[in-house]
């Protein structure tokens, strides 16, 4: 693999997508390439007793490597290299076809021309297809129009080195087609793990293997899920001076720390909202110890935010609230779209938040019954939740000893 590094990054130009840095060296090893199979059928033919056909291959070969060795030198002009040796091709291949003797030499060594629409799909795209297509098809019926004045020299060839060299073009021109295959094959599957990876980043997994199978909306109602909400107390103020890149950085250190902490847990991030962050438990997929798990993960929360520090190296606190309840969970958009809760459990998980105190767990009673006698609870005076009105609510102490 060090060669086609080598090569790839010689070729590659910034602004060069990944494909534009793979088509670029694969030309390159397949004009290399080419120019070795076309020396060899050249001392083939000339074996045979047709100088003019070798004497073609030789000429073909030299310029094969010109070209790979031109893409290397000056990759900014790779399309223009390639259609010129491509075209080069097309009419060499009319040329070594007449002086093997045309079709009844039993070569037809005019397959090869097959390869340049091929070859333009391959390395440089869809833009110049129409127009290589229309040459081919040139070349091929001005084929058959000189068929006819080059069938003279399949008089000189033994039977024997037809069946030979008949076999080993299809068995190139074979290769050839299967590796390209492959290739492409190899890029679409790459490109494929690539959208998957990048739609389970917004997507749950079931959701998004749904959203694949049948782009329909997706709605689901569940009957007890535990939602939690996190917030950094005083988090736009303490930004409001500092360096916008800094500021993403740190947001996105803290809510990385997070990230691992819900797949440590089994929950879903659902989403952040400026320096908010939301996640859930016992959804998608059902389970029966949700709210132990959300419970358990806001104490991580606690301690992870203890290694983090404002610009100014003061402690950096959030609020934490947590409800259970029922919720609808869908996707919602056309474009953009997110994995969303509604219900009246998403909001009071919410108010808890807002109506919470800095580094703390603030929970509702439904919470409350669910972690008894598995932690301790510190009862608050009634508070005021918009919608809700007064309500009783709890700071999650910690968990029980003993």
């Amino acid at each position: 693999m060090g060669i086609l590094n080598w090569i790839e990054t010689r070729v590659a130009e910034s602004g060069d997508s990944e494909t534009q840095r793979s088509q670029k060296t694969l030309a390159v090893i397949i004009l290399f390439l080419g120019a070795i199979i076309t020396t060899l059928t050249g001392f083939s033919g000339r074996s045979a007793g047709l100088i003019e056909l070798g004497n073609v291959y030789f000429v073909l070969s030299v310029l094969l490597l010109a070209a790979s060795i031109l893409i290397v030198a000056f990759p900014r002009h790779y399309v223009l290299i390639v259609m010129t040796i491509l075209i080069i091709n097309l009419i060499s291949d009319m040329i070594s076809h007449r002086a093997a003797g045309g079709y009844l030499s039993g070569l037809i060594l005019i397959h090869w021309a097959i390869l340049v629409p091929v070859l333009v799909v391959l390395l440089i795209g869809r833009r110049l297809v129409l127009p290589v297509i229309v040459l081919f098809v040139i070349a091929i019926i001005m084929t058959g129009f000189l068929d006819p004045h080059g069938n003279e020299a399949s008089a000189q060839l033994e039977p024997a080195f037809v069946v030979q060299d008949s076999t080993a073009n299809l068995i190139f021109l074979g290769l050839f087609v299967a590796g390209s295959s492959l290739f492409l094959f190899n890029n679409i599957e790459r490109y494929r793990r690539r959208a998957d990876d990048l739609l389970l980043n917004i997507l749950p997994g079931p959701i998004a293997e749904r959203l694949k199978q049948n782009p329909q909306t997706i709605a689901d109602s569940y009957e007890d899920v535990t939602v939690l909400f996190a917030d950094i107390v005083d988090f736009t103020t303490m930004s409001s001076g500092a360096d916008a890149a800094d500021v993403v950085d740190k947001l996105n250190q803290v809510f990385s720390d997070f990230d691992v902490l819900a797949r440590k847990y089994g929950l879903e991030k659902i989403k952040t909202i400026g320096d908010a962050y939301m996640v859930a438990g016992g959804l998608p997929e059902p389970r029966a110890d949700h709210c132990q798990a959300v419970a358990a993960f806001a104490q991580d929360m606690l301690k992870a935010m203890e290694k983090h520090s404002s610009w100014t190296d003061e402690p950096m606190r959030i609020r934490i609230g947590i409800n259970r309840g029922p919720v609808v969970a869908g996707v919602i958009g056309q474009q953009k779209f997110i994995y969303d809760l509604w219900g009246d459990a998403v909001n009071v998980a919410s108010r808890m938040e807002s109506n919470g105190v800095a580094n703390q767990i603030q929970v509702t009673e439904a919470v409350k019954v669910c972690l008894d006698g598995r932690y301790k609870f510190e009862e608050r005076e009634p508070i005021y939740v918009k919608g809700k009105g007064m309500m009783t609510t709890y700071l999650l102490a910690g968990m029980e000893t003993g």
